[in-house]
């Protein structure tokens, strides 16, 4: 049985990045470090559509497999959720990576494209499986007054694993002499890497659901029983929350409308007949922001209101995607992505983060499944929503998509609830550890 971290001796320490990694567990470190070793070696859905045209199958059917892909993710998100109180974040992580290596690895030699299909869909859902688990325990593992900032490194390793993944695959896929096959190897490789780390450094068990404080969410009460507790309807719990299936609308809105400068920002840019290295160099220009700013952002913003601090990133994120509906050029392409991206950065930990606390500590897996399935979903969804209205409305598309982060705005204002950081007088440290953590700010 893992303990949750006690905020004894730590409660008047300046939450820092340093400091945070410093007096992270060694479980902890592991799980931060998985984040950036996973994205880094996600080679799959940056090179599937690479890889099936060079094999002689069609546009159409390159896309359509990538559409699997995504679709597989979106399930094993769920099914991770379903069964991180079962496994556990060890041995979800060795069955998640493990699973993902082995038909990884199949699909250079597999004969049809229907059993491509298949590989394909179970490298994704299998490869999602430990991530609801994974979040659990990091939170478990962090005391109350860090997990704004734990959760901002995490999404730290991930952003950098995703910079760097392409460029990586693209110097294995030019060491095997243009071929993708150690591009696939050196991912399964990775993947068992990681297994291997996590069952030797990570615990068994998490900590009991529940056990750990109560108070997280005082009004979600304790119905559902013991069943419940091992995971047993936990999804339609989370759907009896009203106020967290606002949230978790609002995120996807949000999720809609941010993919957007990937799917629609591209043909509109061809169509208005400006250089696509803007559109390249606005991309780059957010993968830098993020990787640079996110963290120092999170040092200050994670002690304001998260609700508030999640409603103003909503703000920036749609004034900068509106900001695309000016004449389309060099200058509006830029400004506009960095008045988004410095949204992205500021309220990026906080709707991460917010899970952890929305609901029963019991149901925390369950909750960030459904978190992450939301923005799945959205993002699924928001190169379709964005391609009809573009074909639809041409450059006008922008003020219509700028209605889902209003949309989302509301959505929050009205969901999200601060939660406090301190423990209630005369409470006890281990009951308020797991239930208030991630109150004070973005997680």
């Amino acid at each position: 049985m893992v303990h949750v971290a006690r905020e004894e001796g730590h409660d008047n320490d300046e939450v820092t990045v340093v400091a945070t990694f410093r007096q992270a567990s060694l479980p902890a470190k592991t799980l931060l470090t998985g984040a950036f070793i996973n994205r880094l070696g996600a080679f799959l859905n940056i090179f599937l559509v690479l890889f099936l045209t060079s094999r002689d199958y069609s546009d159409g059917q390159a896309a359509f497999a990538l559409g699997v892909y995504g679709g597989g993710a979106i399930v094993g998100v769920l099914l991770g959720g379903a069964l991180s109180i079962r496994l556990g974040a060890r041995n979800a992580s060795v069955v998640s990576m493990v699973g993902a290596s082995v038909p990884l690895a199949a699909i250079l030699y597999l004969p049809s494209f229907g059993l491509i299909l298949v590989a394909v869909a179970l490298v994704s859902m299998a490869g999602q499986l430990y991530r609801p688990a994974s979040a659990t325990l990091l939170s478990d593992l962090t005391p109350a007054n860090r997990q704004v900032m734990i959760f901002a490194m995490y999404r730290f390793g991930l952003n950098l694993g995703v910079t760097v993944a392409p460029l990586f695959g693209f110097a294995l896929y030019n060491l095997a002499g243009h071929s993708y096959a150690l591009v696939f190897w050196v991912e399964a490789a990775v993947a068992l890497c990681y297994a291997t780390l996590a069952w030797v450094t990570l615990p068994p068990r998490s900590a009991e659901p529940g056990a750990a404080g109560r108070d997280a969410n005082p009004e979600a009460g304790e119905e559902g029983g013991e069943g419940e507790r091992v995971g047993r309807g936990g999804y339609r719990a989370m759907i009896r929350d009203r106020r967290y299936m606002m949230y978790l609308t609002a995120i996807f809105f949000f999720g809609v409308v941010y993919v957007q400068y990937l799917s629609t920002l591209p043909l509109d840019v061809k169509d208005s007949g400006v250089a696509i290295f803007w559109y390249t160099l606005a991309v780059s220009l957010n993968g830098f922001i993020v990787i640079a700013f996110e963290l120092l952002m999170t040092k200050y913003a994670q002690a304001w209101s998260q609700r508030l601090t999640m409603a103003w990133a909503l703000v920036l994120v749609g004034v900068g995607v509106g900001m695309y509906g000016l004449p389309l050029g060099p200058a509006v392409i830029l400004l506009g992505t960095l008045v988004w991206s410095v949204g992205e950065i500021l309220g990026g930990p906080a709707t991460t983060a917010y899970p952890v606390v929305a609901g029963p500590a019991r149901l925390k897996s369950h909750y960030i499944a459904g978190f992450h399935f939301a923005w799945s979903l959205g993002a699924a969804v928001g190169p379709v929503v964005g391609g009809w209205l573009f074909i639809r409305f041409g450059h006008g598309v922008w003020p219509v998509l700028t209605v889902g982060s209003a949309l989302s705005i509301v959505l929050v204002l009205l969901s999200v609830r601060d939660r406090p950081t301190t423990p209630p007088a005369g409470g006890d440290a281990d009951s308020t550890d797991t239930s208030t953590r991630a109150a004070a700010g973005p997680g």
